[in-house]
């Protein structure tokens, strides 16, 4: 996987004039052996691939654009964290990846429950969360969420809730406003995960495919393959990449759970 260099980063935005342009801030490393924080966020005006790696290659108008966006202040927030933390390397889904190689967006995609299991830290970055504290009731504020974070009812938000061992919530401001095992009852309320999948994960656990499936339901996806490929990871399969295949993304899921499980549930969906 490629990981962020956090202290280049850092050091490229304290003194982007005089950093040396062909310094990498991308790294290619193991996720088996390597500590490092992820990050897990809902997508707005990010910074890609490309952006990321050749900013200091830009010119000067261009490159200050990119830096006021809002996907690139969190970048630079969470490698702060990341650094204050402890962790040399931080990974971010929407720059970490170079999304102009199919294959290296499949391996992405088909690893990403892993990479998310094996992070010593996940930091949710709820951007619609103004107060200094986790909500604990439905708002009328999240009236496209069904009252809550926009971040609970994305499609890929679920396994990223699932499978670190670690998670810290962040609002808006990047204030800490709690983590996974202190805050497991109310987001048992929110999500209806059972408890002790969000606090052990899911090994171990005698869960049917129909109980994890009910908790993507009411998930959305921008593309429609994704409600498909965001299920991956929590059921084990590997899958290629087709976008364009629409609803025979989710058929094809379907089939490769048939092929590794005898759970008959699968057919109530």
């Amino acid at each position: 996987m490629k990981l962020l260099d956090v202290e280049a980063v850092l050091g490229r935005e304290t003194d982007i004039q005089q950093t040396d342009p062909d310094r990498e801030v991308l790294k290619e490393l193991d996720d088996k052996t390597t500590s490092y924080a992820i990050l897990s966020h809902r997508w707005g005006v990010e910074v890609g691939y490309e952006e990321m790696t050749g900013l200091l290659k830009m010119e000067e108008r261009k490159r200050d654009k990119v830096r006021q966006r809002a996907g690139y202040q969190k970048i630079i927030e969470s490698c702060k964290q990341s650094m204050q933390d402890g962790y040399k390397w931080l990974w971010v889904d929407t720059c970490c990846i170079d999304k102009r190689s199919s294959a290296e967006l499949s391996e992405a995609i088909n690893s990403m429950y892993r990479w998310y299991q094996n992070a010593q830290v996940c930091y949710v970055y709820l951007n619609d969360v103004d107060r200094s504290t986790f909500p604990t009731k439905q708002d009328d504020k999240f009236d496209q969420s069904n009252g809550w974070p926009e971040w609970f009812v994305r499609g890929w938000t679920l396994q990223e809730l699932i499978a670190p061992k670690r998670i810290e919530f962040f609002n808006k401001d990047w204030v800490h406003i709690g983590n996974k095992r202190q805050l497991a009852r109310m987001l048992e309320k929110i999500t209806g995960i059972l408890r002790e999948v969000l606090t052990g994960g899911l090994a171990g656990k005698e869960l049917s495919v129909a109980q994890i499936m009910s908790w993507a339901a009411n998930r959305k996806t921008t593309r429609e393959e994704d409600r498909a490929y965001s299920l991956m990871g929590l059921f084990g399969v590997n899958m290629p990449m087709l976008y364009g295949e629409g609803k025979k993304a989710f058929q094809r899921l379907q089939v490769e759970i048939i092929r590794m499980s005898s759970d008959h549930s699968i057919f109530a969906w």
